[in-house]
C-alpha cells in the first residue's frame, strides 16, 4: 500500500534560513488565502524566538501538495538546543540540510547532520541564499560532500540531491543558473526523494512520544508518528514506560497540525504524525503508546548529557516579593519540575540547601532562556554563574567538558582573538585566510572557557566576529582559568541611586545603575577596573546649605549605565556573585549581602561557590 505521505525534519546552522524556507513551503502548499498577508517566521511562535530571532523548540507542520502530506519538523539551529533536534529524528524519514551559500557548513551543521545520517536519514540539501553577495554555491556544494565524507554518510546519503535557491525571495532551482521562478522544484525533490513512512497499516497501533505539547481543555498531549495500524477517539490504549511499567488509558482526542494551526482530527493513520490526549499527566517523550499491552517499547535514541549546572535559588535579597507573583521555593520547584516534561535535556536536581536547586543543560544560553521565561511568567529567582559539570574516570582523575570551537573574523583581528584563546586553555587546531581578508580559525577549548567568550569576542572584533562550538568529549582538567579580570563596585548602604553619588563613582569604573534606581546593600552597581571588591555608596545625597542648590544635579550629564542582557548578566558574575531576576528587573549582586559575613567567610576559607547566603 503506497502512502502519500512524507516526514521530514529541516536541520541547519542557526541563521541559515531554516524557519524562512517553512515559510515559503506552507505559501507554497496554498497555506495562505489569496491575497491574505503572509506571516514572516510563523513557526516561531514563542515571543523569545522572535526577540531573539532564532528557533528554540522543535514544533510541527504539514503542507499539502499536489495529492500529498508532506510533514514538516522545523528544528532549532543553535548548538544549546541540539535535544530539540535528536528527539524528533525518530519522528521523520528525511531531512532538508539548509546551508548557506555564503558560509557554508557550520559547527552546528555537522551536529545536526550526525545525528541525522546516524539515524539512517535521506537528505536533500538546500543551499541557500544564494542571493547574498560574494555567496559561490558551487563551493558549499563541494564543502557540503566533504562533511558528507567526514561523517561516514552511506552512498546514498552521499549522493543526495541538491537545489539552490534563496528562502527570502522564494525560488529553488536544481542549478545556481536555473530561472528564478518558484518552490516548485524543491517540492518535487521532497516527493520523489524522501521515502515514504516505514510504517505497516494493517498492524496494530503503535506510537513514539517524541514531543508533548498543552491543550487548555484536556492537558498533555503526546506527539509522534504512528509506525503501526490507526488511533481514534475512544480507543483503548496502553502507556509503555521506561521503566517498564504499563498505564492503560482511553484516547480523549486525537490533533493533526496543518498550515499554521492545531486542527481537532478523526484519527490518525500508520505513517502520519498525530497529537493524541488520553488523560495521563505523566506521559513523557521516549515513551510508547501501543494498542495492546503485550507488544514491546520502542528504542528512543540516546541525548548527549549536559555539560553546564548553575544553582536557581529564592529570592532573599531585601527587595524580594516586590515585583513578582511567583516567590517562593516550592513555586520554583514546581516550575522547573513542569520543564522537565518537555525539555528532555534539562536536568533538576534538590541540594542541601532550602531553596535552592541545581539545574543542569547543554549550554548557559539554554537555561538564560529557561530564566527567562520564568521572568514572563511572575517568578521571581536568583541564578548563579553557569559552572561546567565534571566527571572522575576509573582511575579517579578529575575531567572536564571540551568543545571545538569555531571562529570567522576579518584578519586584523587574529593575534588578539588567539591570545584570549590561550587565556582560556584554547588549543588551535587550524587556520587558513581567504582572499576577501576574512580568517577562519577552528580550537579545541574547555567548555569553561566558552562561558562569556561570545561577548569577548563581540568587543574584540568590532562586533564583526562569529563563533560556533560544539561538544567533542571530556577529557583531563585543563588548570585554572580567570573568569574575570576587572573587580567590581559594591554599594554598602540602601535607597535610591543619586545623581550626585553616581557622578563621584564614574571615575572609578563603568556603572550598572542609574539615578532614581532601587540599590540595597551587596549589590553590585559598577565595574572596577582594578580586581578586588570596592565598596561605595551610590545613594549619598549632596547636603545643601544657603549658598548651593540641587538644581545644578538635574542638568548634571551622567554616562548613560551598562545594561546587561540576561545571558551577559550570568556569564559575568563570578562564583560568589547572584543574578537576581524578577519580571521587571536584573539586578547584580552578591551571595552573601553583608559585607562582614563575607569577610568572616573569606577568612573561614569555605568555598565560594557553594557558600549560603545571608
Amino acid at each position: 500500500m503506497s502512502l502519500n505521505i512524507r516526514n521530514l525534519a529541516i536541520i541547519a546552522h542557526v541563521d541559515h534560513g531554516k524557519t524562512t524556507l517553512v515559510d515559503k513551503l506552507l505559501e507554497a502548499g496554498g497555506t495562505y488565502r489569496e491575497n491574505q498577508e503572509v506571516t514572516e517566521r510563523a513557526m516561531d511562535s514563542m515571543d523569545l524566538e522572535r526577540e531573539k530571532g532564532i528557533t528554540i523548540k522543535a514544533k510541527n507542520t504539514s503542507v499539502h501538495w499536489q495529492g500529498y502530506t508532506i510533514n514538516i519538523v522545523d528544528t532549532p539551529g543553535h548548538a544549546d538546543f541540539g535535544a530539540e533536534v535528536e528527539r524528533v529524528m525518530k519522528m521523520v524519514d528525511g531531512v532538508l540540510l539548509v546551508v548557506d551559500a555564503f558560509g557554508g557548513p557550520q559547527a552546528q551543521t555537522r551536529f545536526v547532520l550526525r545525528k541525522a545520517l546516524a539515524q539512517g536519514l535521506k537528505p536533500i540539501v538546500v543551499v541557500n541564499k544564494i542571493d547574498r553577495p560574494l555567496s559561490d554555491p558551487l563551493k558549499v556544494h563541494d564543502q557540503v560532500l566533504e562533511l558528507f565524507l567526514d561523517l561516514d554518510a552511506t552512498e546514498e546519503q552521499f549522493n543526495a540531491p541538491f537545489v539552490y535557491g534563496s528562502s527570502r525571495d522564494g525560488y529553488f532551482m536544481n542549478h545556481p543558473d536555473d530561472e528564478r521562478k518558484d518552490c516548485i522544484p524543491l517540492l518535487e525533490k521532497i516527493v520523489e526523494y524522501i521515502p515514504e513512512p516505514t510504517a505497516d497499516p494493517s498492524g496494530k497501533f503503535s506510537m513514539l512520544v517524541s514531543n508533548i505539547e498543552w491543550d487548555d481543555y484536556v492537558g498533555r498531549v503526546a506527539v509522534g508518528k504512528v509506525l503501526g495500524g490507526s488511533v481514534k477517539k475512544g480507543d483503548a490504549i496502553w502507556l509503555l514506560r521506561k521503566d517498564g511499567t504499563k498505564q492503560q488509558s482511553k484516547v480523549m482526542k486525537t490533533f493533526s497540525y496543518s498550515g499554521l494551526s492545531t486542527h481537532d482530527s478523526e484519527g490518525g493513520m500508520a505513517g502520519g504524525i498525530v497529537g493524541i490526549a488520553a488523560g495521563i499527566d505523566t506521559i513523557d517523550i521516549g515513551e510508547t503508546l501501543v494498542g495492546d499491552p503485550e507488544m514491546e517499547a520502542l528504542p528512543f535514541m540516546d541525548i548527549d548529557p549536559p555539560t553546564v549546572q548553575m544553582q536557581f535559588s529564592i529570592n532573599d535579597g531585601p527587595l524580594a516579593g516586590r515585583e513578582g507573583k511567583h516567590v517562593t521555593s516550592r513555586a520554583i520547584r514546581d516550575r522547573l519540575m513542569r520543564e522537565l516534561k518537555t525539555n528532555i535535556s534539562v536536568q533538576v536536581e534538590d541540594t542541601d540547601q532550602a531553596g535552592v536547586f541545581n539545574v543542569s543543560a547543554r549550554g548557559a544560553m539554554q537555561i538564560a532562556v529557561l530564566v527567562e521565561q520564568m521572568r514572563r511568567e511572575g517568578f521571581e529567582v536568583c541564578v548563579s554563574r553557569p559552572m561546567v559539570i565534571f566527571r572522575r574516570d576509573d582511575n579517579g582523575k578529575l575531567l572536564e567538558p571540551f568543545e571545538t570551537l569555531y571562529i570567522e573574523a576579518p584578519g586584523d583581528y587574529t593575534q588578539g582573538i588567539l591570545k584570549n584563546l590561550v587565556n582560556r586553555k584554547g588549543l588551535m587546531e587550524h587556520m587558513e585566510t581567504e582572499q576577501s581578508g576574512r580568517t577562519f580559525i577552528q580550537a579545541v577549548i574547555p567548555t569553561r572557557g566558552l562561558i562569556g567568550f561570545e561577548a569577548e569576542l563581540v568587543t574584540l572584533t568590532s562586533g564583526h566576529g562569529i563563533m560556533s562550538h560544539l561538544f567533542k568529549e571530556y577529557g583531563p582538567h585543563a588548570g585554572e582559568i580567570v573568569n574575570r579580570t576587572t573587580g567590581t563596585l559594591i554599594s554598602m548602604d540602601k535607597g535610591q541611586a543619586t545623581t550626585y553619588a553616581l557622578q563621584a563613582l564614574e571615575g572609578r569604573g563603568t556603572l550598572f545603575v542609574g539615578p532614581g534606581d532601587e540599590i540595597y546593600e551587596g549589590m553590585l552597581v559598577g565595574e572596577n577596573p582594578r580586581v578586588g571588591d570596592l565598596p561605595v555608596n551610590p545613594v549619598k545625597e549632596k547636603h545643601l546649605d544657603n549658598m548651593r542648590s540641587s538644581g545644578k544635579d538635574k542638568t548634571s550629564k551622567l554616562t548613560p549605565a551598562l545594561r546587561f542582557s540576561l545571558e551577559r548578566a550570568i556569564e559575568y558574575i563570578d562564583t560568589d556573585e547572584l543574578v537576581e531576576a524578577t519580571p521587571k528587573n536584573l539586578r547584580l549582586r552578591k551571595r552573601i549581602l553583608d559585607a562582614n559575613a563575607r569577610k568572616r567567610a573569606l577568612k573561614g576559607g569555605e568555598d565560594r561557590s557553594v557558600r549560603g547566603k545571608k
